[in-house]
């Protein structure tokens, strides 16, 4: 009997076995520590990224915010822009003779010379001043403050 005779084939066979479980573990277990590694850097790789988001938060709202109070201001600048636009041609219409007469003449109730001017007087108003005898022999301040009064007394009622 040889050596290798000696074994039986029971005895080959478990550790056989044995040696097969072992290059099995062996391999498991650096499945595992490649898997734990890739955990561990996935969870690094995230924590990194949580700590960017985190810290650029703030920075890229305010970015945001300036740009918006930038477009805000901008749009001011060009109304307030059109606004003087607006005042500079006014202005030049007032220069012209024709249309300050005609503003003249419209707000203030003007007449040239050999015109004749007509006022028309509501007729709820000629009655309030018929009211007010003596109104006229009054001085001026007393009338404001009858005036005066009398709105008080309207609003009290």
């Amino acid at each position: 009997m040889t050596g290798r005779d000696r074994f039986s084939t029971a005895t080959r066979i478990r550790i056989i076995g044995e040696q097969t479980a072992a290059r099995v573990y062996r391999s498991q277990t650096k499945r595992q520590a490649r898997r734990s590694r890739l955990t561990g850097r996935a969870a690094l790789l995230a924590m990194v990224l949580c700590s960017l988001v985190v810290a650029l938060a703030y920075p890229i709202r305010q970015y945001v915010a300036q740009r918006a109070e930038i477009a805000d201001l901008r749009q001011e600048q060009e109304e307030t822009r059109q606004r003087v636009e607006d005042l500079r041609g006014l202005k030049a219409r007032w220069q012209d003779d024709a249309f300050a007469e005609q503003q003249i003449r419209l707000r203030l109730h003007y007449v040239m010379p050999g015109e004749t001017g007509f006022v028309v007087v509501d007729p709820d108003a000629a009655k309030q001043a018929r009211t007010d005898v003596g109104a006229a022999d009054r001085p001026w301040y007393r009338n404001v403050w009858a005036a005066v009064d009398k709105a008080d007394a309207a609003h009290r009622q």
